[in-house]
């Protein structure tokens, strides 16, 4: 057992922030090692209850649940920042060039290193990323998250057409090596395996019938991929999938829409597909630093909770423009405020912190294992410092309530708010 002594944020199941100004966050290993949440709330109320744990007091400190990163592409580490006219030259240019790289194993497990320093970095403790088409890429990335003990969920890329030589792989192979990779690395330690077909256009049928066979096969990985992001791209796969009623529709046609089935973007949906999204129990993984940057459009809040399907939030690196979950809550306030082409909304900003925490990992199927500091949680948090900056000490200072803390940090925050990362 081990006290932590701080201010202490988590989230009730309503997502409402639980806040402590002094509090106490009790962790103790269970059987396989890793270190859980025991109790969390008030240092006055707690303290009684373990009288000769050590204790390790960070005064003028937050202790928060680590951030959950609901799609991120570890390869693209490289080619964030890439300039072009929209997703589809961007990803001709730029991303498949690039991930040919990863061919090279010592080239994949150079770059897996990086990216989880990264992640770390920034506070973030749980993601869900893609790999490359190469099955290599996939075991240099678990097996620097398994050497770490990170939470992690990554996949190979499903991409058998309309891919440059270097990345595009042969259908069958690409199957049988799915298959292997998800029996090697799925419920190892902390790792999760994704069934992930980059997007529809790059698959052949067959593929896709393959990709859902093994969906079905295998219940409880999960699947990722990318829907409804450019109108170009949504062009492109009507043309391709002309008897699909929409680009979504393609998915569910092949067996690719379950729960623990993550969809990146989801930003030119109607109705129908949100429906389609809530009766399926799959989710949005909401990318807005990816959406401004590439011009892709803006995810309609409104209409999703209308309907009532799932979201998070996602880096969307390379395409997205920061690791940094303090940026990506911002540009999904931006992205809510727009008021033309959707309904404009204001996010609350215990609403913004939870989608990037407990809601993530709600969406991804893992509420009450990460993104939370509730009792049974799995201990991965961060600290907080809120005077890392002068700037952000003076706002921070001034806060009248919980909302104007959490929102200042949001507004102002970067990786240098992240004091340390603790993983469990």
């Amino acid at each position: 057992m081990h006290l932590y002594r701080s201010a202490l944020l988590r989230f009730s199941d309503d997502g409402t922030a639980l806040y402590d100004e002094d509090g106490l966050l009790a962790v103790a290993p269970d059987a396989r090692g890793v270190q859980r949440v025991q109790a969390a709330g008030a240092w006055s109320a707690l303290r009684a209850r373990y009288p000769e744990a050590p204790v390790t007091h960070w005064p003028g400190r937050i202790i928060a649940p680590g951030f959950v990163d609901m799609h991120v592409h570890y390869p693209q580490l490289d080619v964030i920042g890439s300039p072009a006219d929209g997703l589809l030259p961007w990803l001709e240019n730029y991303t498949f060039p690039h991930e040919s790289r990863f061919a090279d194993a010592d080239y994949a497990a150079g770059v897996a290193r990086f990216f989880l320093d990264e992640l770390l970095r920034n506070g973030v403790t749980t993601a869900l990323t893609f790999a490359t088409s190469h099955p290599q890429s996939v075991d240099a990335l678990m097996a620097e998250a398994q050497a770490r003990r990170l939470r992690l969920i990554a996949g190979k890329v499903l991409q058998d057409r309309h891919s440059p030589d270097g990345v595009r792989d042969a259908t069958e192979q690409s199957l049988i090596d799915t298959e292997a990779l998800i029996r090697r690395w799925h419920g190892q330690g902390r790792l999760g395996y994704a069934i992930t077909p980059r997007f529809a256009p790059t698959s052949t049928e067959a593929q896709l019938r393959g990709a859902g066979a093994l969906a079905a096969r295998y219940a409880d990985v999960w699947i990722q991929s990318h829907v409804a992001e450019n109108r170009d791209e949504i062009r492109w796969a009507r043309e391709l999938f002309p008897a699909a009623r929409s680009y979504l529709g393609v998915y569910d046609g092949f067996g690719l829409m379950r729960e623990r089935a993550v969809y990146a973007h989801c930003i030119h949906f109607d109705d129908n597909d949100r429906a389609l999204m809530r009766d399926r129990g799959a989710v949005a993984a909401v990318c807005p630093t990816s959406n401004l940057f590439l011009g892709s459009g803006f995810f309609d809040y409104a209409g999703a909770d209308r309907v009532g399907f799932g979201y998070g939030l996602a880096s969307d690196v390379g395409g997205g423009t920061s690791f940094s979950p303090f940026h990506t809550m911002l540009a999904a306030y931006y992205v809510g405020r727009e008021g033309h082409a959707k309904q404009g909304l204001s996010l609350p900003p215990q609403r913004l912190w939870w989608q990037h925490t407990a809601g993530a990992a709600r969406a991804l199927g893992l509420e009450g294992v990460v993104g939370n500091l509730q009792p049974g949680c799995e201990a991965d948090f961060v600290v907080l410092d809120p005077q890392a900056t002068p700037l952000l000490a003076r706002r921070t200072g001034d806060a009248r309530d919980l909302d104007e803390l959490l929102f200042a940090m949001v507004v102002l925050g970067d990786d240098r708010l992240i004091e340390r990362t603790v993983i469990a």
